[in-house]
């Protein structure tokens, strides 16, 4: 490592970054339960479906909301905004893919093969069961691409100096606004993705989840919700 690189990087104060994000302690919660729900998803999926190829996105999801939570503390909000879309784009294309396996093998075979989120989402609305009705109930679609565009403008940098306070190595620093503008995009992403998975692998898989999980995937929705969905609690 070169001299200047490494006295840019210890420069940065990064335990005072990551104290000053436990400090605000609402936040570190927010980010603590989207990260808690996620994995509630991840074991649920890994035990219902087992032995799925697909599964690697669910994995993936989960490998990018825990980097999520720690670019966040260490005050490196642009480059989270990257780990939250990866996440929710992987929970998406599981999915997908996970009753598609041709199409699976074909993705790691060929390069050239890609589906994006609009394809998902036309295939849910085409053939899962009562994907129109219950998207609509928990107004899945109109959080979800409201979300998805907000953050893909920072991943994209188009708007220039979105989400970052420094420009050099040495000035990476906790700001509580970024901070907060990240956490609230973390909260709506992994509440977006919830609800993905409630309308589509959760109406196919849920009579596999333990009593327990149920529960916490429930927890808070309306009665109106609930019951759109079609799923016991226990």
């Amino acid at each position: 490592m070169t001299k200047h690189l490494s006295a840019a990087l210890k420069a940065v104060d990064w335990t005072g970054n990551v104290q000053a994000f436990i400090d605000k302690a609402a936040e570190a919660q927010a980010v603590e339960d989207a990260n808690l729900r996620t994995a509630i998803w991840a074991k649920q999926l890994e035990s219902a479906d087992h032995g799925n190829p697909a599964l690697s996105f669910v994995r993936e999801m989960q490998t990018a909301a825990q980097q999520v939570a720690v670019l966040i503390a260490l005050g490196l909000y642009k480059a989270s905004a990257a780990s939250m879309r990866s996440m929710t784009e992987a929970g998406l294309y599981y999915t997908y893919f996970r009753t598609h396996p041709a199409e699976l093998a074909t993705l790691v075979r060929d390069t050239k093969y890609f589906i994006g989120k609009y394809d998902v989402i036309e295939f849910h609305k085409l053939h899962t069961p009562r994907f129109r009705i219950t998207q609509e109930k928990l107004g899945l679609l109109t959080r979800l691409d409201a979300w998805y565009s907000d953050v893909s403008a920072v991943v994209h940098g188009q708007i220039p100096g979105a989400w970052a306070n420094h420009t050099a190595v040495g000035e990476i620093k906790n700001n509580h606004a970024l901070q907060s503008q990240a956490v609230t995009k973390l909260v709506e992403g992994e509440d977006a993705l919830h609800r993905l998975f409630l309308c589509t692998v959760g109406q196919a898989l849920w009579d596999s989840f333990s009593s327990a999980a149920k529960k916490r995937l429930l927890a808070g929705l309306p009665g109106e919700q609930k019951a759109a969905l079609a799923l016991d609690p226990a």
